[in-house]
């Protein structure tokens, strides 16, 4: 009767265990997690309702408090937060997937057989082409209209160099443009070549260009960032910070979202155009669960590879070029005092260490007396000694770690030995701000977000070049670049109560690897690729 007794007991007992268990959505179990808490604390089980984190422990502590009929044992792979690119195109990148794809192209000749190639497919009637760096071929020099007018004469083409701050056009381009050598526009250069235009435009002229190209259409527009996503989830980015959108781009990812057709979150910098300012001010800050409008995005200079970065100095391999603002002093002071006085945060792009001066300055200016607004400058990538501890201030750093090891092959070249010391200087700009906010200006840069770890604790491309790595007094430690991909690219968003750590209270977004970052060999580092994703709790990958 004893032994009866007490097994009808403890069946009660389990039953009643049973009984006080919450009821979850899903349970992973089994799981080495990387929380990116305060700690850097670390967990082997987490409880998931509604989208949501709602408890993270220890196996025991999950299984005797939570119940679901969605268990994920994780064998014991590696979750870390979902990923963020804390710097990146992701409608351009989009559109660029419908377009001719120059990236890795080692001479002008291979770029005319993959824009042959594309127009034997699509038979387009305006070409648009992406990705060309010249720094990459044999012949380091730019093309011109002429290589382009030998097998294109009939068909506007434009094809954008790698970094978005120069373009190559043929003469019907220039034509349809109403380029010419008398044609003057401030911030930028229309290169011309024995009195008349060569088909290089650099910044601002551009946008003469950009203005006779055919708007993309909805179906366009709708599949470009539906293509665009599935890439991000593959690589196991969750959140992508777009650097630059006009509010009808805006208006349909808000649109796609809240249909369900588009889950990846955004958040997204209005271009800090008048028009756009004057709306964006009356409208206020829009947030969603997927959508975070907070910020404008202002371009301060160009870049380093056209020679479009505003140095202080002369370049070092072309005596009479310093690059250019793309505004004057006044109009970015304008525009910052506007946005100082509004809720929004303001991001502007600064390579040359004479921009990152200006707008630093700026920053300090708008200012005054107001606390937590976490301005960024996106880039950040020259710097002079003086001007690192603005960053003391509460400017935050938004840098792209593959940016060094991509421009490390001729940056010596542009910017001479001195000056380099202080440029893609990470580890500095860390010391100073406490945080760095970690991305890849993709397109410019490839999508994969471990070419960004890998860049910034090795200092080495994917050829694992140079052997003792690239300046590595500024290489950041594994952990500085994980939270530098989640937490503080989160806080830097004003999103640090709602994701970048894995805790209770914040989404269920996070990805699953079978090696561990924190100890893999770092010549894997780029061969990782996430086995599952998860975004609000949802698997996506």
């Amino acid at each position: 009767m004893k032994k009866i007794s007490f097994l009808l007991s403890l069946i009660l007992l389990v039953s009643c265990n049973q009984k006080n268990k919450i009821a979850v959505d899903t349970i992973v179990a089994n799981a080495n997690i990387y929380t990116v808490n305060k700690d850097f604390g670390k967990a082997s089980a987490m409880a998931i309702q509604s989208g949501k984190i709602v408890a993270i422990g220890s196996n025991d502590e999950i299984a005797n408090s939570y119940d679901s009929k969605n268990t994920i044992d994780a064998k014991g792979k590696f979750v870390y937060p979902g990923l963020y690119d804390a710097h990146c195109h992701f409608y351009s990148y989009g559109l660029s997937l419908q377009e001719v794809d120059l990236r890795g192209t080692k001479s002008m000749t291979e770029v005319i057989d993959r824009i042959k190639k594309y127009q034997k497919e699509r038979k387009s009637t305006f070409i648009i082409g992406n990705g060309w760096d010249q720094n990459d071929w044999q012949v380091a020099k730019f093309p011109t209209k002429e290589d382009l007018d030998v097998v294109f004469p009939n068909i506007p083409v434009v094809l954008n160099r790698i970094d978005g701050h120069a373009i190559v056009v043929n003469s019907l381009a220039l034509k349809l443009a109403g380029i010419s050598k008398s044609t003057k526009v401030s911030g930028g250069e229309i290169v011309l070549e024995n009195g008349e235009p060569n088909g290089i435009l650099i910044d601002n002229p551009m946008e003469l260009v950009f203005k006779i190209i055919p708007k993309p259409n909805r179906k366009k527009q709708i599949a470009g960032l539906l293509d665009a996503e599935k890439v991000m989830f593959q690589y196991g980015l969750t959140t992508v910070n777009d650097a630059g959108l006009d509010p009808d781009v805006i208006n349909l990812m808000d649109s796609l979202q809240k249909a369900k057709a588009m889950k990846i979150n955004v958040y997204a910098m209005i271009t800090a155009n008048q028009k756009n300012i004057d709306l964006y001010l009356k409208k206020g800050i829009c947030k969603t669960n997927n959508l975070n409008v907070c910020s404008f995005k202002m371009y301060g200079d160009g870049a380093l590879g056209s020679r479009g970065a505003c140095l202080h100095k002369p370049y070092s391999d072309s005596p009479k070029q310093y690059g250019t603002l793309l505004s004057s002093v006044e109009e970015l002071k304008n525009v910052a005092k506007q946005i100082g006085s509004s809720p929004f945060q303001l991001n502007s792009h600064a390579i040359g260490d004479s921009a990152n001066t200006v707008l630093l300055k700026i920053y300090k200016e708008a200012l005054t007396g107001k606390k937590d607004r976490r301005w960024k400058i996106e880039h950040a990538q020259v710097i002079q000694e003086a001007d690192f501890d603005y960053f003391a201030t509460g400017i935050i750093p938004s840098v792209q770690p593959t940016h060094a090891t991509s421009d490390m092959y001729w940056a010596g070249e542009r910017l001479g030995n001195e000056r380099l010391k202080n440029a893609y200087a990470y580890k500095k700009l860390l010391k100073k701000a406490g945080i760095v906010a970690l991305g890849t200006d993709f397109p410019v840069e490839e999508v994969n977000p471990m070419l960004t770890f890998h860049a910034a604790v090795a200092r080495k491309d994917i050829k694992n070049y140079p052997k003792a790595g690239f300046q590595m007094e500024n290489a950041l430690t594994r952990e500085e670049t994980l939270r530098g991909m989640t937490i503080w690219a989160a806080f830097s968003n004003f999103e640090e109560k709602e994701k970048g750590s894995l805790e209770a209270g914040k989404w269920a977004d996070f990805v699953m690897f079978d090696q561990d970052l924190m100890k893999v060999e770092e010549n894997q580092m780029v061969k990782l690729i996430p086995t599952q994703v998860f975004l609000k709790g949802e698997k996506v990958k």
